[in-house]
């Protein structure tokens, strides 16, 4: 082998590494973006849960106290709260159906929302149709996300 073959050899398996350890790595940032969009998602989706729980509480004793009205956000909540703790469970495993119930947690908050936001001047009820805006968004957030992932 003459000295130049040697070096366009040498050359070539450097540029090789360079350009696997800059994939490796950009393989590594993805996932880590991937982890935390995951997970912020999933607090989310937990922290309304249990905010969509303590609303329908305060529903039922709203309805005790003969104020029907609340009868349909009490059920509201209630149906929200059980979409946002199975997205929750769902998204931090990452499991193959997040796309999916990423989506129907959206629009149930987004309706959840919309009940609570009927009584403004109610503290739980605001601080729940907060909650549920909130999580609405880091679910569209999410549904963003794994569309950009899925083009990757």
């Amino acid at each position: 082998m003459n000295r130049m073959t040697i070096f366009s050899s040498t050359s070539m398996l450097l540029a090789v590494s360079v350009f696997t350890t800059a994939a490796q790595q950009d393989s590594r940032n993805n996932q880590q973006t991937h982890n935390e969009a995951m997970r912020a998602c999933a607090k989310a989706c937990s922290d309304c849960q249990r905010e969509c729980d303590a609303c329908a509480t305060h529903c039922a004793h709203m309805v005790k106290d003969g104020k029907a009205q609340h009868l349909t956000t009490l059920m509201t909540c209630q149906d929200c709260a059980g979409i946002c703790a199975t997205a929750a469970q769902i998204v931090s495993r990452h499991g193959p159906f997040s796309g999916l119930i990423c989506e129907s947690c959206t629009d149930a908050c987004a309706r959840c929302a919309k009940e609570c936001e009927r009584f403004p001047d109610d503290a739980h009820m605001k601080r729940c149709a907060e909650e549920c805006r909130k999580c609405e968004k880091a679910c569209k957030d999410m549904l963003k996300h794994i569309g950009e992932a899925k083009r990757k």
